[in-house]
């Protein structure tokens, strides 16, 4: 009887120590339910129970206000109003459970509202400084590129003065600045090199417009067309224009 009994007993490997794990699972969670239902509710969670039961219960004609309605004419499930238009439900009930004063939520959430608001024109702000900078950007960089090309301008004019000055045998320009310095001619990047005459306030648009005046009533020549013409009538006939601007 002893070996028949052993051998119908489950000896695969492993076996006892599931089932203790299993038991042990079960005790703790029988043992969590006992507390709990042997855990004494606090007086927030009686309130809610107490005001959750009562809410969920109909009005019965022991309460004075309901009475009113019914004999006014109002019936259970009925909306309210004259014809009907009212609510069905009741209006819910908002509980304070905060330490907070009466009117803090709204004044927080004001407060709330105001910092978005703020953040959002600090954005707005920043968008329009970035905008301008940008814009002031753009406005420098063409007014740096217009002045380049009339100093490039100028120096071609100084350099056709100074040859055309030479061909008539004038060793001395009319005005320092007319020809170029020595120095200036070996340059390669004249674009990039700065004006050195500082022998006169004029600026360098002044400059140019002096010297092409030079140029075109001294020599008849104009240097956007790059031609010398035989004199002021021819100039003025078949020039393609009379003025910077026209040649531009």
């Amino acid at each position: 009887y002893l070996l028949e009994l052993t051998l119908r007993q489950d000896v695969r490997p492993g076996l006892p120590m599931v089932r203790r794990m299993k038991e042990a699972i079960q005790k703790e969670e029988k043992q969590k339910e006992a507390n709990e239902k042997n855990r004494q509710k606090s007086i927030k969670e009686e309130e809610k129970e107490r005001r959750d039961s009562v809410l969920k219960s109909a009005l019965g004609n022991e309460n004075k206000g309901f009475a009113l309605l019914q004999k006014m004419g109002y019936k259970s499930g009925q909306a309210l109003g004259k014809s009907g238009e009212g609510i069905v439900e009741p209006i819910p009930l908002n509980i304070k459970t905060g330490l907070s004063g009466l009117g803090h939520d709204e004044l927080k959430k004001r407060k709330a509202e105001e910092k978005l608001e703020n953040y959002r024109q600090k954005l707005h702000m920043k968008k329009q400084a970035n905008e301008q900078a940008a814009d002031q950007f753009r406005i420098r960089f063409k007014n740096k590129q217009e002045e380049r090309k009339m100093e490039g301008d100028l120096r071609k004019s100084q350099r056709a003065c100074q040859q055309l000055d030479m061909q008539k045998d004038i060793d001395v320009p009319k005005e320092t600045w007319y020809w170029l310095e020595p120095e200036e001619e070996d340059k390669k990047d004249e674009e990039n090199k700065e004006d050195e005459c500082t022998s006169t306030d004029l600026s360098v648009s002044e400059k140019l417009h002096i010297l092409t005046t030079y140029l075109r009533e001294e020599h008849f020549y104009c240097i956007w067309c790059g031609t010398t013409y035989e004199d002021s009538e021819d100039l003025s006939s078949n020039c393609p224009g009379n003025s910077a601007a026209d040649h531009d």
